[in-house]
């Protein structure tokens, strides 16, 4: 950690950096909580055995059918106030876990409809659907702002009577060994990286969007990533959340072995709490993948009251108190013999264990249609998934295939494009499949149940690929 006293020298330079920088006195102050977990040797670790399953997880299902829509007062019969319920969207992520620099919600996701263009028709489809308002607001980085925001301008009927987008946050890096902001005159842009998703809550109030929402009449917020084209509005869980006043509610899904990234839910000292990857202490990796174990996984489809969180903001000094995170990168990501730093990150979700009277619902995996990387891109572009006309969901047909590609060959989105030319196999039928080295797609081919693939070759079109199926006999 450096020499005696470096730590607040440390917070000292950091916290004059953000105010030159003209970031909000909220921001400061949720960085200087989070510095100061970390000087004290904090690291925001979760062990498990402090941990327990969570099993008593009420289910979608059993909150209560909802039957008809009164569209003149934006109230379902159910009772769910979908008048006061805004829908936010994280959008501040570069596609870099694809080889891109631009925004990730600018890829075609069903070709030629990108993220945001579904986002965007499933927002419309919800205001006829059910007569509300229904305002879309963004959360935007720097870096997606301007381009995402030029893609939306052709849907001129979707700005509402609130703010299309607010900015999250920006914190500096720290030097691994000193905790001193890291400085890179090489590319300045480097000494800073976001604050995590759960800078969420601080940057809503900063920036004077909560307050804007509020004074419009919005009481409730849904939230997801924009990445997950199934977290579309569910008016049975805003009802069940305003019939019961509950303060935030987190969706949960029973895990399967694809849940290869992402929190899981636990409870530690009688308090439910979510446990991320990087809240693992590196001995219990293992424990951490055993979902049968765990069992279910935060989705990051989060549904909070408004003025429940402006309340809670004002208690405490306009920190909400997330748990710590420490991402251990280099400053420049590009290059790993650059000089070691840390980022000091909070996750939305743990806010399941800092608000009181917090619950969670366990969802249908339709909700749940995360895409991280290209292995999932290939799955939502197949028929493996389809784009329901009604609504503008993007839903699984059936159970999820495990698709695991040679990041090799298809990380980066343009070599993935390359071999699949004339689109995604038919993969509908397909349970797991496995590619190692370099294979290439013809069109109009199959995938069914259990199959491995060895490159290089290619597949020709028309090929129908079994379980069985070594495809020896397929290369061309």
């Amino acid at each position: 950690m450096g020499e005696a006293g470096a730590p607040g020298a440390g917070l000292v330079a950091a916290e004059r950096k953000m105010r030159r920088e003209g970031l909000p006195e909220g921001a400061v102050l949720g960085f200087r909580r989070l510095y100061e977990q970390l000087a004290a040797g904090e690291l925001g670790l979760l062990p498990t055995d402090e941990l327990e399953p969570v099993r008593d997880v009420p289910v979608l299902d059993g909150l209560g059918d909802l039957d008809g829509v009164d569209g003149g007062d934006g109230l379902d019969a159910g009772g769910a106030p979908l008048d006061a319920l805004a829908v936010l969207k994280l959008n501040g992520g570069l596609g870099t876990s694809m080889g891109l620099s631009a925004p990730k919600t600018l890829v075609p996701v069903r070709p030629p409809l990108t993220f945001l263009d579904v986002i965007a028709r499933q927002v419309l489809a919800g205001r006829r659907r059910h007569g509300a308002r229904l305002p879309l607001v963004l959360m935007h980085s720097f870096a997606t702002r301007e381009r995402s925001l030029a893609h939306l301008a052709r849907y001129e009927d979707l700005p509402a009577d609130v703010p299309l987008d607010f900015l999250q946050g920006r914190e500096p890096k720290l030097l691994a060994d000193s905790l001193a902001p890291v400085e890179w005159p090489r590319d300045p842009r480097l000494e800073w990286c976001p604050p995590g998703h759960g800078d969420l809550y601080s940057a809503i109030s900063t920036s004077g969007t909560l307050d804007a929402l509020r004074r419009q009449g919005y009481r409730y917020a849904f939230a997801s990533n924009a990445d997950n084209l199934g977290a579309v509005v569910e008016p049975r869980i805003l009802a069940w959340m305003a019939r019961h006043e509950l303060p935030f509610v987190m969706e949960v899904v029973v895990g399967t072995a694809a849940d290869r990234k992402g929190g899981h839910l636990a409870r530690r000292d009688g308090r439910l709490v979510l446990r991320e990857t990087a809240q693992t202490p590196p001995q219990d990796a293992g424990s951490f993948g055993d979902h049968r174990r765990w069992r279910h996984y935060n989705t990051n489809n989060l549904w909070f009251d408004l003025d429940a969180l402006a309340r809670l903001l004002g208690e405490r000094g306009g920190v909400l108190g997330l748990p710590l995170i420490v991402n251990r990168k280099t400053v420049d990501p590009a290059d790993p013999g650059s000089p070691a730093v840390l980022q000091l990150e909070t996750a939305m979700g743990a806010a399941l264990g800092v608000i009181p009277g917090a619950r969670v619902v366990s969802v249908p995996r339709r909700r749940f249609v995360p895409v991280k990387t290209t292995d999932d891109l290939l799955v939502v572009r197949s028929d493996a998934c389809r784009l329901d006309a009604e609504d503008a969901r993007l839903e699984p047909r059936g159970d999820w295939p495990l698709v695991e590609l040679d990041p090799a060959a298809y990380r980066r989105l343009a070599d993935f494009e390359a071999r699949f030319p004339a689109g995604a196999p038919s993969l509908v039928d397909c349970r797991r499949l496995r590619i190692r080295g370099d294979v290439s797609f013809g069109r109009g081919v199959r995938v069914a149940g259990e199959v491995e693939l060895d490159g290089p070759r290619h597949i020709p079109d028309g090929a129908v690929l079994g379980s069985l199926d070594r495809l020896a006999d397929v290369a061309t």
